[in-house]
């Protein structure tokens, strides 16, 4: 960042610091009406990345308006500390490899080691918050760890307990054999991975024969040791194929695309006839009282692999209630790590997912492998570690969301999505296939779950407080309790029947943390009632897609079945930010951006207004260094230079708008406020539909028809002497502009618009309201002929660009051709002709005068129809002349009647029109206008022309001498005589232009020389 922004930006902190400004800009709104916002918590033992610049500068953006719009805006922080993050980063740090190991270094100093470790970036998170520009309550933030949130947690999820929604089960779940613990279909959702496996499908042998087989395809070879059955559908038909002396049982379907064309069928039957058939699996490591058997299951289909799924009750949810239902034998010969136990000999003691070669090079071994074939599909991994997942049998406690289907989507289709797609798409087809929340997690650092049972009845308890607890408890507890483990697995109760009563050992999903913090961030229900309830629910959540089946998830769930309402009435949802090549950014692959070095060289501002103005913020976006500078250059810098200009000749004038009449207005003034009122209501029409993106452009283009219109246009207006009606005019104009303007842009760049507002107007811009627009200000009719004027002006300056006439080179004519109406732009002949540099402007010119026209056969669009008279045709109107190629453009169409009498007509869309200039003539083409540029330059625009060149050496050698704008000055030139000649015939024109007290001719000491087209001119300024 450059000093300039960096001293402003750090100047500017200070000052709201120092003024309490965050503070004051919400007790200013008390009793107004309240927006209110929730703050997903982050967690502070990892870095702040890009993605969370977006996420923050989208919720400071979102506060902010809000905020100048009316409403109070409360901001509390909050702070995620539990789960599986912390506790992975202190395992890194104790070089611990597991839970045996954690236990064994003691879980009560691993806790504690948890908690130093919360918050190891607090300081770069708060640093880079502030940095940033976003206002939230860090002072006084929710942390999950406290014992008032916890206890929050607690009474949720008593009340959950009480309605009998909390259950333990044994059920298979999917597990992280890395965590040693099992996850939540939700956190599943966020961690597939596209990954390359091994398939099998395995030969098992129907007992009692010597060559007839089942054929079972599995995607998980290391399952195959787990077999207890092979599932059928009941009401599939299956055949017995006979290949290669062997015979195969397939479903009918799939018969030819596993036994190739016309297989050899020797037999054909229901899969009701298979149930029963008992056979010999490919290995026999497991000793089963009832398995290895034929059973029936609807869910099987034809759609792929076999028709015969093979059953590992272990490790598939449906694998699982098929078996227990069919009264088979349950087993599981994979330990938590995820390694095979001791039961699988060879393979005893390695990680499952390694083993899936081995096994197949196994069933190969022993004439059990039917075929093999790796394929690419979508494979779980876990959203903390990246490991892969298994699918697990455990014993877990669950929330019945199922139960509470209906209403979460009916509480999801009253949410206001962004994008919209989100609330049936993404979000709501995750909603039609919600399972039970497994809550429950095996690990140490989290809010223990809060249900003690019996260990002589099973009876369950789940306090809803702390003094709950203790008066339940068996043990003396003291104030200082702490909601933790180990510290509460000692406590026990004593139950009605006598048993004693322990706390289950899981502590829970930390997305059950986060989800209550709606109620937990103010201790509800024990405190902050009527607080609570005028925070509930939220007017808008914001965080990135990802969070889809995170926080936004886990908000809805906890809310829905707490209170039977949704918790927040709008999802803002943030994509993704990529590198310029499209790419997800990672610190490993190297094209990850620092949001704090961006901050460091360009500024929070052009950092804030790029993460916004670049793209919807809901779409992924592609970002780099290069689109924060150009923001620098092209938005921030504009209103800084805009300041600059204003301020330096108010300061030069002794300006003060609260003191100097307003003066009388020109057209230029009517426009810009006309432009400005404009602005403000497309702008305000955009935010308060969220549409940020189309907001910041909208400004950022107004910005820069100020710079490079409105006060490009008044510079001379500014530089006259005195104080007439007109020059008080323009200062009230850019003053009401800038003021304005800097309260537009004040969301999206706070740091700049506050200390332009404020230098301005005395007080800080986040105090006062959001500009309204005046309608009685707005003239349509002047901002249509204005911007007519600038599409002139724009197209003829593209003409120069592409002839290399410079625009200090002054021409003869400039023709202007209406294309659509006639131009009505008399009143703006002047302006035209002075932005152009040209002396004669003609209005609704002729373009025949200056530009040749010929029609040529579209041969895409005409070929088809013309058939074989294509080529007649092509000649024919080869031969117009510019009438007849005028007057088929005027009527859309021509009859023609070709050489062998055939008559065909011929229509705009059948001809290309191609245009060119006639000798010495230029021209350009836009929507409105075409413009026609005489090139010819005579010897008199020449020589005004290299005057203009000597102006702006003058004009630099001010600037290079430090002159003040206002200054007067005696210049002394020395060049050829050709050259003093010239200058002496312009000396008034000179005058006009610079501000000159006298102009003399001859040689000086000290003399600066320049080069002026290929001559000579040697300058000197005395003041």
């Amino acid at each position: 960042m450059s000093e300039t922004a960096n001293v402003r930006e750090q100047r500017v902190r200070e000052r709201w610091e120092k003024d309490n400004t965050f503070k004051q800009s919400i007790e200013k709104r008390e009793g107004k009406e309240t927006y209110v916002f929730y703050e997903g918590p982050p967690t502070a033992n990892g870095m702040p990345h890009a993605g969370h610049a977006l996420g923050r500068t989208m919720k400071d953006f979102v506060a902010r308006y809000k905020t100048m719009s009316g409403y109070q805006v409360l901001r509390k922080a909050g702070w995620d500390t539990h789960g599986l993050p912390v506790e992975l980063e202190v395992q890194k740090q104790l070089d611990l490899k597991g839970k045996d190991e954690i236990k064994a270094y003691g879980v009560e100093a691993f806790i504690e080691k948890c908690k130093e470790s919360v918050f190891t970036y607090e300081r770069e998170w708060r640093q880079f918050t502030e940095a940033l520009g976003y206002w939230v309550d860090m002072d006084d933030p929710y942390v999950t760890l406290q014992n008032p949130y916890i206890e929050s947690v607690w009474n949720i999820l008593s009340t959950i307990h009480r309605n009998d929604m909390l259950y333990k089960g044994h059920r298979v779940v999917p597990y992280c054999p890395n965590c040693e613990t099992s996850l939540s279909s939700h956190e599943v959702a966020q961690g597939y991975k596209d990954v390359t496996d091994l398939s099998a499908t395995a030969k098992f042998l129907i007992e009692g024969t010597k060559n007839e087989y089942l054929l079972g395809w599995t995607t998980t070879p290391w399952t195959l040791p787990s077999n207890v059955a092979i599932a059928v559908n009941p009401d599939m038909t299956y055949v017995k194929v006979e290949k290669d002396d062997e015979v195969y049982v397939v479903a009918e379907a799939l018969a030819e695309k596993l036994l190739g064309e016309s297989p050899n069928v020797v037999g054909t039957l229901k899969g009701s006839e298979l149930i029963g058939t008992k056979y010999d699996p490919p290995f026999n490591y497991l000793s089963l009282n009832r398995g290895h058997e034929v059973i029936g299951a609807s869910f099987v289909t034809d759609s792929s692999g076999t028709g015969l799924v093979h059953m590992a009750p272990a490790h598939g949810d449906d694998d699982y209630q098929a078996i227990r239902e069919s009264g088979l034998d349950f087993v599981n010969v994979v330990d938590s790590k995820g390694r095979y136990t001791e039961e699988i000999g060879p393979l005893a003691g390695r990680f499952v997912k390694d083993c899936d070669v081995d096994i197949v090079k196994m069933l190969a071994h022993n004439g059990r492998l039917f075929s093999k074939e790796r394929y690419e599909h979508s494979y779980p991994h876990c959203w903390r570690c990246d490991s892969p997942l298994l699918y697990y049998a455990m014993e877990g406690w669950f929330i019945e969301t199922t139960k509470m289907k209906d209403q979460l989507i009916a509480n999801n289709e009253g949410v206001d999505w962004h994008p919209s797609h989100m609330r049936e798409g993404r979000f709501g087809k995750f909603l039609e296939n919600v399972v039970d929340w497994n809550i429950g997690r095996n690990r140490f650092w989290g809010t223990p779950l809060n249900v003690w049972e019996c260990d002589s009845c099973d009876k369950q308890e789940a306090p809803a407080s702390i003094a709950e607890l203790r008066e339940r408890a068996d043990q003396e507890l003291g104030e200082d309790i702490e909601l933790h483990k180990p510290y509460v697995d000692g406590i026990t109760f004593t139950c009605e029947c006598g048993g004693t009563m322990h706390r289950t050992s899981e502590v829970i999903d930390v997305w059950f943390d986060s989800g209550s913090m709606p109620f937990a961030q103010y201790h509800y229900p024990f405190e902050n009632e009527a607080l609570m309830n005028k925070q509930f629910p939220a007017d808008v959540v914001i965080e990135g897609v990802d969070q889809t089946r995170g926080w936004f998830y886990s908000l809805l769930a906890v809310s829905t079945l707490f209170t039977g309402k949704a918790p927040y009435k709008r999802v803002l949802s943030l994509g993704h930010i990529l590198d310029e090549n499209g790419q997800k950014m990672s610190k490993s692959k190297g094209n990850a951006l620092n949001p704090v070095e961006l901050i460091e060289e360009f500024g929070a501002d052009s950092l804030r207004w790029a993460l916004l103005a670049d793209s919807a913020p809901w779409n992924n976006k592609r970002f780099s260094k290069k689109t924060v500078s150009q923001t620098k250059s092209k938005v921030l810098d504009t209103l800084a230079n805009v300041h600059s200009f204003y301020k330096m000749y108010a300061d030069i004038d002794r300006f003060d708008p609260k003191t100097v009449e307003t003066g009388k207005q020109t057209k230029l003034d009517e426009w810009v406020l006309s432009r400005l009122n404009t602005v403000i209501a497309e702008v305000t029409k955009s935010l308060d539909a969220y549409d940020v993106t189309k907001g910041a452009r909208t400004i950022a283009s107004f910005l820069d028809e100020i710079s490079n219109w409105y006060i490009r246009r008044s510079r001379a207006r500014f530089w006259a002497s005195g104080m007439d009606e007109d020059k008080r005019a323009a200062y009230h104009t850019l003053y009401e502009v800038i003021t304005k303007t800097t309260q537009l842009m004040a969301p999206f760049a706070p740091f700049l618009s506050d200390e332009v507002y404020s230098n301005l107007a005395g007080e800080s811009v986040h105090l006062t309201d959001y500009p309204v627009a005046d309608s009685t200000q707005i003239n349509s009719s002047l901002e249509e002929e204005m911007d007519a004027v600038r599409q002139v002006v724009e197209l003829t300056r593209s003409i120069r660009n592409q002839t290399s006439l410079k625009t200090k080179q002054p021409l003869a004519q400039l023709a202007v051709v209406p294309v659509k109406q006639s131009a009505h732009l008399e009143a703006y002949k002047g302006i035209i002709a002075e932005e152009t540099n040209v002396k004669t402007i003609l209005l609704d010119a002729n373009q025949d005068q200056y530009v040749s026209q010929q029609v040529k056969l579209n041969f895409p669009v005409a070929g088809p129809k013309l058939g074989k008279s294509v080529g007649l045709v092509q000649k024919m109107i080869a031969q117009f002349g510019d009438t007849q190629t005028q007057q088929f453009l005027d009527a859309g169409k021509m009859v023609l009647t070709l050489k062998n009498d055939q008559v065909v007509e011929i229509e705009k869309e059948d001809v290309l029109v191609e245009k060119n200039p006639l000798p010495g003539f230029e021209f350009a083409e836009g929507d409105d206008y075409l413009v026609v540029l005489d090139t010819n330059v005579t010897t008199e625009l020449k020589e005004e022309g290299f005057v203009r060149e000597v102006i702006r050496a003058v004009q630099v050698y001010r600037k290079e001498l430090d002159l003040p704008v206002e200054k007067r000055v005696h210049l002394t030139i020395h060049a050829s005589a050709n050259v003093e000649d010239i200058l002496q015939r312009f000396e008034t024109f000179m005058k006009n232009h610079v501000l000159i007290e006298k102009l003399s001719f001859g040689q000086e000491d000290d003399m600066k020389s320049f080069d002026v087209e290929g001559e000579t001119v040697s300058l000197s300024i005395q003041d």
